[in-house]
């Protein structure tokens, strides 16, 4: 998934002529904490509303200040994952997109980075989630896809990571089942370790956000 697939088609980008005081209420608006400043597709930087709040008076328009803008984007042929990265590095609420010739094209939004992330990782689809904790040196892919197929199930999702334990892995299986006990003996029997399970909507909901952040979290290391 690119850059110009992710773009929003809700958040406006500022110009110099726009007050520091419709920035801030455009910011509430889309639920962000930065905006982009746009003249002519020419894209002049970010500001925050920190930078705002900063402003001697917030009614003249930002043009009319000195202003030390950040320049971060993305091109919009860069991954998914490449946006997240800088995204989560620069700690931002939105990430610009750019074509070749360095014009604007729009941003993309934290909130459609994570809708977007769902997505790939199968979230959206019915299903439960699975936590299995074993050591490094005992995983094994053609294993787990086995214990789960001969539950007459399959694996919509997995993310493997480190566990607190440097010498042991969290693997979290997503599965097509929502009654996950047989998978689950299996596992038991195999001697596999499962820490959770997640079958309700809003269990399934805070655990989506949980591995978001640890996602924006591991591509910041």
């Amino acid at each position: 998934m690119l850059a110009r697939e992710l773009i929003s088609d809700v958040v406006t980008a500022l110009k110099t002529s726009d007050t520091g005081t419709r920035a801030l209420s455009w910011m509430e608006v889309f639920r962000v904490k930065h905006l982009p400043i746009v003249n002519h597709r020419e894209f002049l930087g970010l500001i925050s509303d920190a930078d705002i709040y900063d402003l001697n008076n917030p009614d003249e328009p930002v043009g009319n200040h000195e202003l030390s803008l950040q320049k971060p984007y993305v091109n919009e042929g860069q991954h998914i994952y490449e946006v997240i990265e800088l995204l989560s590095r620069m700690e931002l609420t939105l990430v610009p997109v750019l074509n070749a010739d360095k014009q604007y094209l729009g941003v993309i939004t934290q909130e459609d980075l994570t809708r977007k992330f769902a997505r790939l990782s199968a979230m959206q689809q019915p299903g439960g989630i699975i936590e299995l904790e074993m050591n490094q040196l005992d995983y094994s892919l053609s294993q787990i896809s086995q214990i789960v197929e001969s539950n007459n199930a399959r694996i919509l999702s997995l993310y493997v990571a480190n566990s607190d334990d440097n010498l042991k892995l969290r693997v979290t299986l997503k599965v097509n089942l929502t009654d996950l006990t047989s998978v689950m003996e299996t596992f038991n029997r195999y001697n596999y370790t499962v820490v959770s399970s997640h079958l309700s909507e809003e269990d399934l909901d805070e655990f989506y956000q949980e591995r978001f952040d640890v996602f924006l979290k591991f591509l910041n290391t």
